[in-house]
């Protein structure tokens, strides 16, 4: 079963046992995704309201694109845990014979690479959908405020969280275009997201 379809008692019963995956990747997904889903639900809030009659549009492609952006990270989600489990199979291959060691070293760096990648592909979603949250701030249903200040917390976190799992992965990276890519670009996503994150919790505590 796929871990989107875990109840959440079964999901956090799984993150707290002695299983290595699913972990801090996926739970930082799964982070993010609730955050989007706030996003989401304060666009539909607005949706049909005369009250926000200008701001229809934005509601209606927020809305859109919070949604798309919540299913992605569900997927992120479960995508970190397979990568997870694609390295370790590679760190079980035979390592007897020179043959045997080179093919493993090989499956192994391929594998980290794809265990990088995915937290940064989190980020990335991750400030999306901070962008999105951030356009909604005063055009939105004020009755679902507090949601979007909610949000951008959840996001900020999942973006942090992600960014701990590249750290802990790049490290190992042979590559050294691939492991500066990871480390300049996630570093720009982090300092761009936690911005976004920290000026909608202010704004928005400002205005409760």
């Amino acid at each position: 079963m796929e871990l989107s379809e875990l109840t959440v008692r079964s999901f956090a019963n799984l993150l707290g046992s002695d299983a290595p995956a699913p972990g801090g990747g996926s739970a930082a997904a799964l982070e993010s995704a609730l955050g989007a889903a706030l996003s989401a639900m304060v666009s539909a809030l607005t949706l049909g309201r005369k009250k926000y009659e200008e701001y229809q549009e934005l509601a209606r492609e927020a809305c859109a694109e919070t949604t798309k952006l919540k299913e992605q990270l569900l997927a992120a989600m479960e995508h970190d845990t397979e990568v997870f489990n694609n390295f370790g199979a590679a760190m079980a291959m035979p390592k007897q014979t020179p043959e045997e060691k080179a093919a493993r070293s090989a499956a192994m760096q391929s594998a980290l690479i794809a265990c990088t990648e995915s937290p940064y592909q989190i980020m990335v979603l991750s400030v999306q959908a901070l962008e999105l949250t951030d356009k909604l701030l005063g055009k939105t249903n004020a009755n679902a405020l507090s949601d979007l200040g909610v949000s951008a917390l959840s996001l900020g976190t999942g973006l942090r969280g992600a960014w701990l799992n590249v750290l802990i992965n790049v490290g190992g990276i042979k590559d050294e275009a691939a492991a500066n890519h990871y480390r300049t670009d996630g570093k720009a996503l982090l300092e761009k997201g936690m911005a976004l994150s920290e000026e909608i919790y202010r704004k928005v505590e400002a205005a409760l």
